[in-house]
This record gives structure tokens, sequence and C-alpha cells, in this order.
């Protein structure tokens, strides 16, 4: 073989692989989706403009409409793999059947706050979009209403399962209770958000666990 011929095939082996129009989609809609995560979190959804998505991303601005069309559609496809990632993983640990309740129930705590610390923009997305978007309407409002109200029910449910079973206290309504549940989880992540140089995140999910569990 020549030398011509090798260095030829030397260079296609060593030569970046060029990306499809597909890749290059999914890696422009990738970053753009996390910085807007990021910017959502950080400044809030109504005081983050396209243009900082866009820039933050290194994209224009025209991208984040041809990828989305909007700032709230950014919003939902971020819910989406939120309901995805986090809730939906939550809602079937809580609606599995077997007992005991009480072990179930720490099995979701313990899961549930694992997952966001591993996944913490996502979950600090969902409780602050929550505050943001309490008394609003439209498709953003519309899906941390229903992760909420979903995650609510099936918190319900299982503690009058316990409450039946003689597992849970008795003294408070099981709606009541679940709410307690769902205010001591977020505002535990709220708390680890303003002081997390001074919070470790597991010691808080571990001490949260044990304050319901006992509590309950």
């Amino acid at each position: 073989m020549s030398t011509a011929a090798t260095a030829t095939k030397t260079r296609a082996r060593t030569a970046p692989k060029r990306r499809t129009k597909r890749e290059q989609r999914d890696e422009s809609i990738d970053k753009l989706l996390s910085a807007a995560r990021a910017l959502f979190v950080s400044k809030g959804y109504r005081a983050t403009t396209l243009e900082q998505v866009a820039t933050a991303a290194g994209l224009t601005k025209g991208a984040v409409y041809f990828y989305f069309g909007s700032k709230e559609a950014v919003l939902v496809q971020l819910l989406e793999a939120v309901e995805a990632q986090l809730i939906a993983p939550a809602l079937a640990i809580l609606k599995s059947p077997g007992n005991p309740i009480f072990d179930k129930f720490g099995q979701f705590l313990r899961m549930h706050g694992e997952m966001g610390v591993s996944n913490r923009e996502d979950m600090l997305l969902l409780i602050s979009m929550s505050i943001e978007f309490a008394e609003q309407e439209g498709p953003a409002a519309e899906a941390i209403k229903r992760m909420y109200n979903n995650l609510h029910r099936a918190i319900e449910a299982l503690i009058k399962r316990g409450q039946a079973s003689g597992e849970f206290r008795r003294d408070a309504p099981a709606a009541e209770l679940a709410s307690i549940v769902i205010a001591a989880h977020d505002g535990a992540f709220l708390e680890w958000y303003r002081r997390s140089s001074k919070l470790d995140g597991r010691n808080l999910v571990r001490a949260v666990v044990s304050v319901l569990m006992h509590g309950l």
C-alpha cells in the first residue's frame, strides 16, 4: 500500500465523526433545556427571558422559537421530564400492593428524597414553579397541579390504609397528614437550596424521613 493511501486511511480513522442533523438538533434542545432549568430555578420563570435562555445555551433567540415556540413550552417540556423521573416512580411505590404500610411509606420517603438529591435542579424546578404558578392557568400550571394532586392523593390513600391497619396515627385526617408530608418534603429542599453551603442534602433527607416516620 502506498504512503498516500496509508495516510488517507489514518486521517479517516482519526477525523471526528460528522454529526447528523438529528444529533445537532438534540444537542441544541438539550442545551436550551439545561439553560432554561438553571435560570428558572435561580431567577424565576417570569424574570427569565428567552434571550437569556438562548445566550446561556450559546444559541440564538430564534433557535428557542424554532424548537419550542414559546417560553412556556420550554417549561412544559422540563416539567414532563420531572414527572417521568421523579413523580412517576414515587407514585409506583405509593400505589403498589403489599404490607406493612409503614415500611412502604418509608421506602417512598427515602427513594423520593434520594432522587431529589441526585436530581436537585429538577426537584427545585417543580417546587419553585408550584409557587410561581399557584394562581395561574395554562399548560404549565395544569401540569404542576396534576403532579401535586396525584402525589397528594396517593400519599393520602396510603395513610388511610395505614390508619385502618393501626400502623399510623388516627388523631388527624389523612388529607391533612398528606399535606404535611408534602410540605415537609418541599420545605426541606428549599432550605437546602437556601443554605446549601451549610447543609448536606442526604443528611437532610435522612432527618426528614426520621421525623415524618416517627410523626405518623
